[in-house]
């Protein structure tokens, strides 16, 4: 399987709709650092972000979620909140990990 990195906020890259648009049912996405703005119900991304938990499992890593100073609760429901060492899980679970910059 394969892990989509994507860590640039979808306000400023298109790094997020690049992912989406090459990942396959399957494949699992992880938003960390800036890229976890793209979890957060009430955007534009949300509808976007509700359509792809129909074929991919998409994580956030908490920690940084805290450190923008937001909280897990306003993560869009179905995404998956994960902390270090289930990041370094989906790392090892997954035979190819591509980083969406």
């Amino acid at each position: 399987m394969l892990l989509h990195t994507v860590n640039k906020s979808p306000f400023d890259k298109n790094s997020l709709e690049d992912c989406l648009r090459f990942a396959r049912q399957g494949h699992s996405i992880l938003l960390f650092e800036d890229g976890v703005y793209g979890a957060l119900k009430g955007t534009r991304f949300e509808k976007l972000l509700s359509d792809a938990l129909k074929s991919y499992n998409v994580y956030v890593l908490a920690p940084d979620l805290e450190a923008r100073g937001m909280r897990t609760e306003n993560v869009i429901d179905g995404i998956k909140p994960t902390d270090y060492a289930g990041f370094v899980d989906l790392v090892a679970e997954n035979k190819t990990v591509q980083a969406w910059l």
